[in-house]
């Protein structure tokens, strides 16, 4: 050893061999055997058995320094004599000790070993004013050390019965906290009082914040312990339920059914999130009962998603002779429509990424709008599905419901991709203008993201919560009335017209396709036949509509009554015609139109455009003498209309001198002016010069020709300003025989949309001012052979390079 050991006692300070410890605190009266792996520490003890003196032990602050210096180290610590050393190796020896005394380090020196010069500093003693609260402490320990006992049953029985036997307050104050499991501040805490009665307080609180802490982790344990054994009571039910199902050969193990879904969801090679997600509801499922009810909706939720056509789509046929035959071959007429779907097919040949051609059929009711959709799909070779939208009002029926609600389901949309079982079939939006909303949301607002080709290709529904492609889709939508259409909807479509079907072509409809199909329906192919003049019939005197829904109904009541009498054995076969039509179906139900059939004072013929085609509007105005003036306005007209006949007064009392209108009429009369058939709203500025014509006539006492019919919007000035549905208007004077339809001049464009058919019987007279239209339409007094050229009028249509035709006013179709 290069240094010997000097023990020096100078006024009650020694210097002796130290060893620092650490996570350990010494107390006197206590034996303690702990492990010495330091070489400092080594050797301190081999110095002190050299020397056969005793061993300063105290505990260091920080327990990973490694060189403590006197800093690192606390000021008390405990003089001990060395009982036994026992070297395990070079590096480790255990040392069992003896603590004698508490010490105060004073001075460390350091060297081959650690030096430390100490003084010894016994605790104080109890005074006799403090012994009945010592007493109170003792018994509080004592009381505190019962309750720790619960918490710690492993602590041996020897310290227990050391401790309970004991009423020492000097071994209590020392044993406790050397055998107890308290931090080592905290021990180091009560070694450093040089109180007897603090140091029995700062125990007792130790002891009572370790019970807390104590009580807490047991608290703590019995939850996890809970958990866990119900956690494994659970398991091995299950194991048991599954093991007794194989038994019976009813096993439903919902892992089994996880795997097979995780094959089939790898199998589709979705992108990464919509994998993922799924993949997580297969882990789900994994984790649950066979017969509970969340495991239910997880396998609707699974099953709904792998059963769409992800990746399935049909091989388009964009040939136009083929689109041409199949088009021709189910409508008969209808050729702009059928050339703007043949441009459709022309587009998508030549171009066959591209995307976004949203259809919209636009047409009264019963004109082929959605046997057209259909169509289209047979000559494109595509899967059709068909979603009406007529009274949706919620916008879940679109984006489908989340599955947080019970009953949660796809939307319309993924359900009509689900049944075409394709993800580019041809999907029909059925009566798109009916939409409705209210509180649960705006379905034409969801439809926005449907028919949005920069949208739909990561269209989400809120039931799959996954993105689906829509933009292979071809979608085609039907309406009555476009101008209920929303703006935003309107915009993203490509609107086609259908037009009103004229009386030959309701004849041919009728011929080559309603009655085929209804003699093959009621089993009359070969039985029954039906002359032309019976299809006119039909028309003429037992429908009356734009489209041809009830001509095929009635045409089926024919047949019925044909069937009746072959069943019941009259007649074997019968030939219907125009005459047998009346004794099957009774009178005619066609009433004619309230319109003016003779050159009238007061009576004009108007033209209205409503969803379901074309009608004819005629206004009456009467006048009343002896009256004060007064306007009475009648027949349920809007506000717009009821202004147009504002108008049309301010225009006759302007204009009263030129129609020969005394200025004092329209002081000493009263006025009504009434458009028939009150019950049905009427509203539109169109009707300004038919107020007027009929007003100017009642005052003036002129005639109107009742071969005339009128649209066209009044200014204050008399101007005429354009009007819509043209197209529809002229219709409607085409079914009822007019001869002369006055139009404002801006609208001569419009007639290239109007039927052939229609103008080659009516003769159109553009007008730009009012007194233009009076010109037309009154029969001046003395003006015979201006009258006999208005009933047989050799005039030109206005549609450049068109020859003049005459027209025959007796043809009423």
């Amino acid at each position: 050893m290069s240094e010997k050991v000097k023990v020096k006692i100078t006024r009650n300070v020694s210097v002796l061999p130290a060893i620092a410890l650490r996570g350990l605190v010494v107390f006197p009266n206590n034996i303690v055997h702990f492990e010495v792996g330091r070489a400092k520490s080594i050797a301190a003890i081999e110095a002190a058995m050299h020397a056969n003196s005793s061993v300063f032990l105290v505990a260091q602050k920080e327990m990973d320094v490694e060189e403590p210096t006197m800093p690192d180290l606390y000021a008390y610590g405990v003089i001990a004599e060395i009982k036994q050393v026992l070297r395990v190796s070079d590096d480790l020896v255990k040392v069992l000790v003896e603590g004698k005394t508490r010490a105060r380090l004073l001075e460390l020196n350091d060297g081959d070993f650690l030096q430390a010069s100490v003084r010894p500093v016994p605790v104080r003693g109890i005074g006799a004013d403090k012994r009945t609260q010592t007493e109170a402490l003792v018994r509080s320990l004592k009381d505190c050390f019962e309750e720790y006992l619960s918490y710690s049953p492993q602590i041996s029985k020897d310290i227990i019965y050391n401790i309970v036997s004991s009423d020492s307050p000097l071994f209590l104050s020392e044993y406790m906290p050397a055998n107890l499991l308290l931090k080592y501040e905290d021990k180091q805490t009560i070694l450093n009082e040089s109180s007897l009665l603090s140091r029995l307080e700062k125990l007792l609180m130790l002891l009572r914040q370790e019970c807390q802490v104590l009580e807490i982790e047991r608290d703590l344990d019995d939850k996890v312990n809970a958990s866990l054994d119900k956690g494994q009571r659970e398991y091995y039910l299950r194991e048991q339920m599954h093991i007794i199902s194989e038994e019976l050969g009813d096993s439903e193990d919902t892992r089994a059914e996880a795997d097979t879904y995780r094959q089939k969801i790898a199998a589709l090679k979705l992108d990464d999130e919509s994998t993922e997600k799924l993949l997580k509801e297969c882990d789900r499922l994994a984790r649950m009962q066979s017969n509970s009810a969340e495991s239910g909706v997880i396998r609707s939720y699974l099953d709904t998603c792998l059963g769409l056509p992800w990746h399935i789509t049909t091989e388009d046929d964009l040939d136009q002779a083929h689109a041409r035959r199949v088009l021709d071959r189910e409508h008969y007429g209808l050729q702009k429509v059928k050339e703007r779907i043949l441009e459709l097919l022309a587009v998508r040949k030549l171009n066959t990424e591209v995307k976004g051609q949203i259809v919209c059929l636009v047409g009264p009711p019963g004109v082929g709008k959605t046997s057209i959709a259909h169509s289209i799909a047979d000559c494109m070779g595509r899967k059709f599905a068909r979603m009406s939208l007529g009274g949706v009002h919620d916008e879940a029926e679109i984006r489908g419901h989340r599955r947080t609600y019970i009953g949660a389901m796809p939307g319309r949309i993924i359900s009509a991709i689900n049944s075409a079982k394709s993800s580019n079939p041809v999907i029909l939006l059925d009566e798109i203008d009916k939409l409705a909303g209210d509180y649960k949301g705006d379905p034409s607002s969801a439809l926005l993201e449907v028919l949005d080709p920069e949208q739909n290709r990561t269209f989400k529904d809120n039931y799959l919560d996954i993105p689906f492609d829509l933009s292979e889709v071809l979608f085609i939508t039907t309406a009555n009335d476009a101008s209920t259409i929303p703006g935003p909807l309107y915009d993203r479509m490509d609107v086609i017209e259908l037009p009103s079907y004229t009386r030959t072509e309701k004849f041919n409809v009728a011929k080559r396709h309603l009655l085929p199909k209804q003699l093959k329906n009621n089993g009359l192919d070969g039985k029954v036949t039906m002359t032309s003049g019976a299809i006119y019939e039909i028309i003429d005197g037992y429908t009356r509509e734009a489209g041809v829904r009830n001509l095929e109904r009635t045409i089926t009541s024919v047949l019925r009554k044909c069937a009746q009498k072959i069943a019941a054995g009259e007649t074997e076969k019968i030939s219907v015609s125009g005459t047998m039509v009346k004794s099957l179906l009774g009178p005619e139900k066609v009433k004619p139109t309230f319109i003016s059939r003779t050159d009238s004072v007061g009576i004009a013929n108007g033209l209205a455009w409503t969803s379901v085609g074309g009608e004819m509007l005629p206004v009456e105005v009467a006048v009343i003498p002896n009256g004060t003036g007064k306007i009475e306005i009648t027949g349920s007209l809007g506000d717009v209309m009821k202004e147009s006949a504002q108008l049309a007064v301010t225009y006759a009392r302007v204009h009263a001198e030129e129609y020969g209108i005394a200025p004092d009429r329209f002081k000493n009369t009263d006025l009504h002016i009434h458009a028939p058939e009150g019950a049905v709203p009427k509203d539109g500025p169109s009707a300004g010069v038919t107020l007027t014509t009929a007003l100017v006539s009642a005052l003036s006492g002129i005639p109107v020709r009742h071969d005339l019919a009128m649209t066209g919007e009044i200014t204050l000035h008399g101007n005429v300003l354009p009007i819509g549905g043209l197209k529809e208007k002229s219709m409607a004077a085409f079914r009822e025989g007019i001869s002369t339809v006055l139009i404002p001049k801006e609208n001569a464009t419009d007639l290239y949309e109007v039927d052939a058919e229609v103008k080659e019987k009516i003769h159109f007279i553009p007008v730009e001012r009012l007194s233009q239209v009076l010109k037309h339409a009154l029969i001046m007094p003395g003006h015979a052979a201006a009258r006999s050229a208005h009933a047989m009028p050799q005039a030109t249509n206005l549609i450049a390079g068109e020859k003049p035709v005459a027209k025959d006013p007796a043809t009423v179709m």
